[in-house]
């Protein structure tokens, strides 16, 4: 009993290290998204990379990315220093995109890097063909945004200036730019002192034996629930809207080990559709905790019965110069492959397939200002359940990171018009699916919008005879209320003063026959 009181005492005091550094970066960006959205992640992870604990608001996602990227940081700086700081966000080494800045700070023992802070948060602009890193007609890498590979950001005595100052020049808003850095490193140094504490509070030793101990109860817990899935290869897909799919075969021994193989994936495009490794990784892992107890703790217990093989060259696994920033429809699309896979196999069970997140960012056309955001589908009816409204199958973890109307009106040159669900757009079913959300922007000066969104030319189906949902989609809505549809992947497009933009998410597909 007392060693279990103890290892739940230390995984606790780990998880808010990690969330005091999640609170301080939010507290201190200077973007309207994070500062009001709350989207900021931070972790703790050991030298050789793998996730220990991490903060409330991390999404799955940026726990693979961090796991991902820290080899990398080790292998370019093979010698560090107490109080050094590295940032990157090469979506080839681990990152997600441009604009999803990485930092990590190395915590000492006996003179050896033992540990690891990380902090991650998407800034407000890295250069690119748009504001905000939303170039939907990016057709390499660099036109996305500034690449960065691990470099060191600070050291003990503040930040490396000159890197901060060629950050700042390649910036539409150069001034929260910085400042969102700032907050990353801060949250970085912060979680580092508090993991400081916690090691001369139970001894090194004390410390690295609990955080195996509470690492191989969650890798238990977690095979007990996936050898519930019937030994064998078990196959699914999903199609994008432009037709490309992914493919991916599960296969499960039967005892609690998965192996993921994406064979057969279509290849890469030059478009901003597919995704990073660490991307489908993460979103790996949001399919397959859907089959296990809820309540486990995510950290590297969870990732230990999990091989996923994603092929170099191919939609959910980009290599140079392919671009990555768009990764989420093809991650999206993983989930619904590995769902469909693995409850083809179970006798009972399923879901339909889910709208997903609708991206957008709105700058200003004749002064710099930036509003970068997103709405959510409804999600897929189940078999015992209706879709979830306005919550999507979202491989970023469901919670609400969308900033509320009145802090958006007051730093912005916005009026929010509605937020309201769109009735009947869940698809019809025993079990309907989840509504879609309508969302109204009226410009007050002149500005450009860029979309990006997937799941709107082909609506999610629906499961076991129920039916699609309603597709959703993104207008401009001009003065005389006419309404013009936008491209789901439209770039750079003029909205005037008296303009609003209108987006509608799409529903989540229904789940058996209308009865």
């Amino acid at each position: 009993m007392a060693d279990a009181l103890t290892a739940e005492i230390l995984r606790n005091a780990l998880r808010v290290a990690a969330e005091e550094a999640s609170i301080v970066v939010v507290r201190s960006a200077y973007s309207t998204f994070i500062v009001e959205g709350a989207d900021a992640a931070a972790a703790i992870l050991d030298a050789r990379g793998r996730l220990v604990a991490h903060s409330l608001s991390t999404a799955l996602i940026q726990c693979a990315s961090l796991r991902s990227a820290l080899p990398f940081v080790r292998r370019a700086y093979p010698e560090m220093r107490p109080g050094d700081v590295f940032v990157l966000n090469d979506v080839y080494q681990g990152g997600i995109h441009a604009n999803d800045l990485l930092v990590f700070r190395p915590v000492f023992v006996g003179g050896e890097p033992a540990y690891f802070t990380g902090t991650l948060i998407h800034v407000a602009d890295l250069s690119g063909l748009s504001a905000g890193g939303m170039a939907s007609d990016a057709t390499d890498v660099y036109l996305e945004g500034l690449q960065l590979p691990p470099v060191r950001i600070a050291t003990a005595d503040g930040p490396v200036d000159d890197l901060v100052r060629v950050l700042a020049a390649n910036s539409r808003t150069p001034g929260k730019l910085v400042g969102d850095l700032r907050a990353l490193i801060a949250g970085a140094n912060v979680a580092a002192r508090r993991l400081e504490e916690i090691i001369a509070g139970s001894t090194p030793s004390g410390l690295a034996a609990g955080i195996e101990d509470y690492l191989a109860d969650t890798e238990r817990r977690m095979r007990e629930g996936l050898a519930a899935i019937p030994a064998g290869t078990h196959r699914g897909e999903y199609a994008l809207d432009d037709g490309h799919t992914v493919r991916v075969a599960v296969v499960s021994d039967g005892a609690g080990a998965l192996t993921v193989d994406f064979d057969g994936t279509d290849e890469q495009v030059p478009l901003p559709v597919n995704a990073g490794f660490s991307q489908t990784h993460g979103g790996v892992m949001y399919a397959v905790r859907c089959f296990v107890d809820p309540a486990l703790p995510m950290n590297e217990g969870c990732f230990a019965p999990v091989e996923v093989r994603t092929p170099r060259g191919t939609l959910v696994h980009c290599t140079p110069p392919f671009p990555g920033g768009g990764r989420f429809g093809t991650v999206a699309a993983a989930e619904e492959a590995i769902l469909s896979a693995i409850t083809g196999a179970l006798e009972h069970g399923g879901v339909a397939a889910s709208g997903i997140l609708q991206a957008f960012s709105l700058s200003g056309a004749r002064r710099p200002w930036l509003h970068m955001s997103f709405d959510l589908g409804g999600s897929g009816a189940r078999e015992d359940h209706d879709g979830a409204d306005a919550t999507g199958a979202l491989f970023g973890g469901g919670r609400n990171i969308i900033p509320q109307a009145e802090p958006i009106e007051a730093r912005l040159p916005v009026r929010v018009e509605e937020v309201s669900l769109i009735p009947g757009s869940g698809g019809e079913g025993r079990h309907r699916g989840g509504r879609g959300t309508r969302t109204v922007i009226l410009m007050l000066e002149d500005a450009r919008v860029d979309t990006r969104g997937d799941r709107l030319l082909c609506p999610p189906p629906g499961a076991a005879g129920g039916g699609p949902g309603r597709a959703g989609g993104y207008y401009r809505r001009r003065a005389d209320g006419t309404l013009e549809p936008l491209g789901t992947k439209a770039t750079r497009q003029p909205l005037a003063a008296g303009e609003a933009l209108v987006v509608e998410t799409s529903g989540g597909g229904g789940y058996g026959r209308p009865q």
